[in-house]
């Protein structure tokens, strides 16, 4: 129970000073901070915590991601590739809301950590003409790019989940697709302000299609060639400045924009705090706790996956650290894992450490209790579709 306790108190500070404004790179650090010392973790277990975030590479592929995402996007607003990409989207689809949800559904197919950040500045183009919030600007980026690791298999999180479980692929997508369908249509009832029609003039759609060049060739670097987002990132950046015709005034622009001392701030801020997670062995301790209590079946099977879900904001997380546990207590039960799937994956959509919405939070300057509000209905509309999902097939 002290677990709990500390891990609470631990999310009240972080919800607390993120509703103070405060830098979200600087809340999670001081939070790394305030769960090793209620852990009293010796200077040799902090030391490893610290030792493995600057050394891991994610850490190092998240720094290059995000600052060439920033490079990138300046490159395409400076030169006007952004607004007319915007402008083919309007003229095929047609309608503000469907621009604006296309964008992260679109950028959602790269399985990259922080890709929200990429979709971020597409939807405040798109979203420009209508009167959504800046809450509701977040809610679109972050809601729509997260559809897909239900049922996408690029995705390492189910992936991870059948090979636990021994649990056919092919099944696992089949039962999260119910989940996947219902993000998608639910969500749109937070934007009813984009429902208005585009009125622009029409244009040759497959000319159109031409100004999507620079994200259709970043899609099928990573996912057609399997090239690493930030090799590709890289690569076609590099390759865009000469192309546009940047000048050296230009390119030294476009990489002091880059580099950002809050992103750097904030990528460690998150990785360590997920560090310091594991070396504390909290999420350990909290799964035991469980074990040892007897506590019910179906209970265990949702709070496991969705306590570790919020405490890590990774879909891998929570599969490898309860799928395993999970399985010996219940078996290879389809229709229970894909229950313990989507209740984990509501808490790692809940999570205030979720990079996707940490980024998209700050992107916006979004009120974090008011994006929560949205997103909190939608993440139990979820729970009871799998509830009844697991009832009604399971039998």
């Amino acid at each position: 129970m002290t677990d709990l306790l500390k891990l609470f108190t631990v999310f009240v500070l972080i919800l607390i000073l993120l509703r103070r404004r405060w830098n979200v790179g600087y809340v999670l650090l001081l939070s790394s901070a305030a769960l090793g010392l209620l852990y009293l973790m010796s200077p040799e277990r902090m030391y490893r915590a610290i030792s493995n975030t600057v050394t891991s590479h994610v850490t190092i592929s998240l720094l290059i991601i995000l600052t060439f995402i920033r490079v990138f996007e300046f490159v395409l607003r400076e030169k006007g590739v952004l607004r007319r990409m915007m402008e083919t989207m309007k003229s095929l689809l047609r309608s503000h809301v469907a621009v604006i949800i296309s964008m992260p559904l679109l950028i959602g197919l790269m399985p990259s950590v922080g890709g929200a950040y990429f979709s971020a500045p597409m939807v405040a183009e798109a979203s420009r003409e209508t009167m959504l919030s800046p809450e509701e600007k977040a809610f679109a980026n972050y809601w729509y790019r997260h559809p897909w690791e239900f049922i996408l298999p690029l995705y390492p999180g189910i992936i991870l989940a059948s090979a636990i479980t021994g649990i056919e692929l092919r099944s696992f997508i089949l039962l999260n697709l119910s989940y996947a369908v219902v993000m998608v249509l639910a969500g749109l009832w937070f934007l009813r302000g984009a429902f208005i029609p585009y009125r622009g003039e029409d244009r040759n759609s497959w000319r159109a299609l031409l100004n999507l060049m620079p994200i259709l060739v970043l899609l099928a670097l990573v996912l057609v060639f399997h090239v690493p987002l930030h090799y590709g990132l890289v690569i076609l950046t590099l390759f865009l400045m000469p192309y546009y015709r940047m000048d050296r005034g230009a390119v030294k622009k476009a990489f002091i924009h880059g580099f950002s001392l809050d992103i750097i701030v904030l990528i460690l801020g998150v990785m360590l705090f997920k560090e310091v997670l594991e070396v504390s062995g909290s999420v350990e301790n909290m799964s035991n706790f469980f074990q040892k209590k007897s506590i019910p079946l179906l209970p265990v099977v949702f709070l496991l996956p969705f306590i570790t879900g919020i405490l890590t904001g990774i879909t891998v997380g929570f599969v490898a650290s309860t799928f395993p546990l999970l399985l010996s207590l219940a078996g290879p039960d389809p229709y229970l894992f894909t229950f313990a799937f989507a209740s984990g994956y509501v808490g790692v959509l809940l999570s205030p450490v979720h990079v996707c919405f940490v980024l998209t939070r700050e992107y916006f300057g979004a009120d974090v209790m008011r994006v929560y509000r949205m997103i909190t209905p939608l993440c139990l509309l979820i729970l009871l579709v799998s509830v009844a999902e697991m009832f009604l097939l399971g039998g």
